[in-house]
């Protein structure tokens, strides 16, 4: 079930988490416009980590690779985001 904390509230902010750090971030996602606007922000969030992998949780629970669909459909779909180390991804073709 999820709750308020995972999920993009009305403000649109959505919930960062990545690999290896326990505490989430916020982002909000209607300050960009494009993936690559979003990449350059979770790596200044993360104290410039630039090889890694985003995956998305979108509205009906599925994990998604960031870039998958449209920027307007990601915008209205994503409910979380996931930020993978590179060498953790194995089989994952999406680096960001």
């Amino acid at each position: 079930m999820a709750t308020n904390w995972d999920t993009q509230d009305e403000q649109g902010f959505v919930k960062v988490n990545k690999d290896g750090v326990g505490i989430g971030r916020k982002v909000d996602m209607r300050a960009h416009s494009s993936y690559e606007n979003l990449a350059q922000t979770l790596e200044e969030m993360f104290f410039g980590v630039t090889e890694f992998v985003l995956t998305y949780e979108d509205k009906e629970g599925d994990w998604m690779l960031v870039g998958d669909v449209p920027w307007r459909m990601f915008v209205t779909s994503v409910k979380r985001l996931r930020i993978m180390e590179t060498s953790e991804a194995n089989g994952l073709d999406c680096i960001i």
